[in-house]
């Protein structure tokens, strides 16, 4: 089993002085696989991300990242992974073309460099102009083509498409998934929901630097909270004391005449369709909330996050 793993933690452990970061976190992502890391600032994702680089180093626990321990072997990993860090610093003298150069040259001078042309002109990245002169979009764009130019088999990824633009987003995620298509292991972080809710597989929910859950995307949304909006073709008693009230997990939200109701369902919807057979119903529409109405939902009762 664990060399189908890309990434490997058990029990880690990071504080900075009093600061508990990383509280004993336990995560296994497979190889070839998409899978996101969630979880509101402060919770553990870009210390996680940086221990498996070995760019900090965890006071306990092991890890295990494309099979190498990060503390013996960095390099190895370093080699085989494209990084996006949170916050990227670039070297305002250089060029967009001479920062890729140098980072090619800690690779060990193995890039393509048409394909990293064909990368450039993808993201219409000006690769000649100082990197002093480019807007903070523009710096990101940079930032992701040295993250893949030399075609990785893992991509560790921390809010890969921050500044980016909503067209430039898109092209991330294109990328994103032709890398995957290739074989490479996609680990990252977003603030985007939305981006994780089109590209993961699973998700890995991050509180407090513990993981709370790991789960498929699609079973997070199945799990999903939806607003039900019913519309009866006569009127219809309302009253609390209706069968459709009564149901568990079937929540009043609103109502007009006697002839609609809005209501909110957790979980599965059989015993509602079943009960709804009996009255003369109109017209019935379903609304499946995002993913981020989901995670927000799911630890609305965590008053220490949100």
């Amino acid at each position: 089993m664990t060399e189908q793993l890309a990434i490997q933690t058990k029990g880690l452990i990071k504080n900075y002085g009093s600061i508990r970061a990383l509280r004993g976190l336990d995560l296994e992502v497979r190889r070839g696989e998409i899978f996101g890391f969630l979880g509101p600032n402060g919770s553990g994702k870009t210390t996680t991300i940086r221990c498996m680089l070995d760019l900090i180093r965890p006071q306990g626990g092991t890890l295990r990242v494309l099979g190498y321990n990060p503390q013996v072997d960095p390099m190895a990993i370093r080699v085989r992974s494209g990084y996006i860090p949170g916050e990227l610093h670039l070297d305002d003298n250089m060029t967009g073309q001479g920062a890729l150069t140098y980072f090619d040259s800690l690779r060990g001078g193995i890039v393509d460099w048409g394909y990293v042309n064909r990368l450039a002109e993808r993201f219409k990245a000006d690769l000649k102009r100082p990197i002093r002169n480019l807007s903070h979009g523009n710096k990101q764009k940079i930032g992701v083509i040295q993250a893949l130019m030399h075609q990785p088999e893992l991509l560790l990824l921390d809010e890969p498409t921050t500044g980016l633009d909503p067209l430039m987003q898109q092209e991330v995620l294109r990328l994103l998934r032709e890398a995957r298509t290739d074989g490479a292991t996609i680990f990252f972080s977003s603030h985007i929901i939305n981006e994780v809710e089109t590209l993961a597989e699973r998700v890995a929910i991050i509180r407090q630097g513990i993981v709370v859950e790991v789960v498929e995307v699609a079973a997070l949304q199945e799990r999903a909270i939806r607003r039900v909006h019913i519309r009866f073709s006569i009127p219809v008693s309302l009253r609390r004391s209706q069968p459709i009230l009564q149901l568990p997990e079937v929540e009043l939200l609103g109502k007009g005449d006697q002839t609609g109701l809005l209501l909110q369902v957790k979980g599965d919807m059989d015993q509602l369709i079943k009960t709804l057979a009996k009255y003369p119903v109109a017209d019935f529409e379903t609304q499946r909330p995002s993913l981020e109405e989901i995670f927000l939902a799911y630890y609305k009762n965590d008053q220490e996050e949100f």
